[in-house]
C-alpha cells in the first residue's frame, strides 16, 4: 500500500496499514539546536523523514518573508508583517484598512499571480502536481493559513473587525465578498488540477474559547466557508480543516460545511472531549501538544501521552493521523522522544 493509498484509506475509515504521522521542524530550530543533532535525529527516523538527504553544513532553511527578523514584509493585501525571530511567523503591525476611509480605493490581489502572502506560479504548480500524480503521491493543496477570518483581522485589525460585526458595518460585507472572491479563484484553480485533499486552515480558537462568538462566526464567516468548499467537494476532493485553539463552541458550525478531516489541538480541546464528539465520526488529525508535556515533561511522559491519544482516538478502521511541530524551547531529548513515540505508535493497530 502506497503512502497515498494509506492516507486516503485512513481518512475514509477503510483500514489503513498504519497511522500517518507528520513531524514538522520549524525553521527557527536550525538556529536554536546543534544542526548535527537535528540531522542525526532525522536520519534515525526514516518513517517520519522518508525522503531525508543530509545537507551540507551550515544548513540554511528557506524562510518565508513573513518570518524574517527585522525585515518588515508587505503582503499582497497591503498588510505589514514583523517578527522578532527568524523562522517564527510574525504578526501584522499595520492594517491597510484600519480606517474605512481607504476602502473606496482598496483593491484585492490577483489570484492568477499571488496567493495572499506571496507569488504563485500556476504553470509550476501544474507541472509539480502532474509529476506528483505520475509518482502516485498524495496531492494536498489549500488556501493560505488564515484565508478568511484572520485575513479580515489582518486587513482591519482584530478589535476593529469585532466591532464591525457587532455594529453590522455595511462595508464589512463588501470586504468579505472581496476576500471570498480571491479565495475562490485559488480554490477553483486547484480543483481544476485535481487535488486529492483541499485544505482550509485558519485559527479560530484561543487558549480558552473562540476568537469570535458563535453568532458572529455563523453570520459572517461560515457562509464563505460553505461557498469556498462547495467546488472542492464537487470536484471529489477531501476537505481538510485546521484551527488552533479551543473549538468547543464552534465545532458544530465548522463541521457543517462538509469537513472530512479536522485538524485540532489535543490538550487545548481535551482528549475526552475529542473522543466523545469526533472520534469515529470524522477523521481526526491530532495536533500533538507543544505547550506542556512535550516541553516540560520527560520522554516517558511523552510516550505515555501519544500512546494514550492513539488508544483513545484511533481504531483498526482508521480515522486518525497525527502531526507535531517542533519549536525552539523544547529539550532536544524530548524532540527525540516525540519522534520515537510517533514511529512506534503509528503501527499500534497493525
Amino acid at each position: 500500500m502506497t503512502p497515498r493509498e494509506n492516507y486516503l484509506r485512513m481518512a475514509r475509515f477503510e483500514r489503513p496499514d498504519y497511522i500517518p504521522m507528520s513531524y514538522c521542524i520549524n525553521p527557527a530550530c536550525w538556529g536554536a539546536y546543534p544542526q548535527e543533532q537535528l540531522l542525526d535525529l532525522m536520519e534515525a527516523h526514516p518513517f517520519l523523514f522518508p525522503d531525508f538527504k543530509r545537507p551540507s553544513l551550515p544548513f540554511q532553511p528557506e524562510i518565508h518573508p513573513v518570518s524574517k527578523k527585522e525585515q518588515p514584509f508587505r503582503d499582497d493585501w497591503g498588510c505589514i508583517w514583523e517578527t522578532t525571530c527568524d523562522g517564527i511567523t510574525g504578526t501584522v503591525t499595520k492594517h491597510p484598512l484600519e480606517n474605512w476611509d481607504a476602502f473606496d480605493s482598496y483593491l484585492p490581489p490577483d489570484p492568477e499571480k499571488v496567493m495572499g502572502i506571496g507569488p504563485i506560479d500556476w504553470q509550476k504548480e501544474t507541472e509539480e502536481i502532474t509529476a506528483a500524480k505520475e509518482r502516485g503521491d498524495l496531492i494536498f493543496r489549500g488556501l493560505r493559513h488564515g484565508h478568511t477570518f484572520l485575513q479580515l483581522c489582518d486587513i482591519r485589525g482584530y478589535e476593529n473587525l469585532l466591532f464591525d460585526m457587532e455594529d453590522e458595518e455595511p462595508r464589512l460585507s463588501e470586504l468579505i465578498h472581496m476576500v471570498e472572491q480571491f479565495n475562490m479563484g485559488l480554490t477553483q484553480r486547484y480543483c481544476r488540477l485535481g487535488v486529492d485533499v483541499m485544505g482550509y486552515a485558519e485559527d479560530l480558537g484561543m487558549q480558552r474559547g473562540p476568537m469570535l462568538s458563535p453568532q458572529q462566526f455563523e453570520k459572517y464567516i461560515l457562509p464563505s466557508y460553505k461557498r469556498l468548499i462547495r467546488p472542492a467537494k464537487e470536484a471529489g476532493a477531501m476537505i481538510h480543516m485546521h484551527s488552533d485553539g479551543d473549538l468547543h463552541q464552534l465545532i458544530d458550525g465548522i463541521l457543517s460545511v462538509g469537513v472530512d478531516i479536522i485538524n485540532l489541538q489535543d490538550l487545548v480541546n481535551g482528549i475526552d472531549w475529542i473522543r466523545e464528539n469526533l472520534a469515529g465520526k470524522y477523521c481526526i488529525e491530532l495536533d500533538i501538544d507543544r505547550q506542556s508535556v512535550t516541553v516540560n515533561g520527560t520522554p516517558k511522559d511523552i510516550d505515555q501521552l501519544i500512546r494514550s491519544e492513539v488508544q483513545a482516538l484511533g481504531s483498526r478502521q482508521g480515522g486518525l493521523c497525527m502531526i507535531y511541530g517542533l519549536y525552539p524551547g523544547t529539550p532536544i531529548e524530548n524532540a527525540a522522544a516525540v519522534m520515537d513515540a510517533m514511529e512506534k505508535y503509528a503501527f499500534y493497530f497493525a
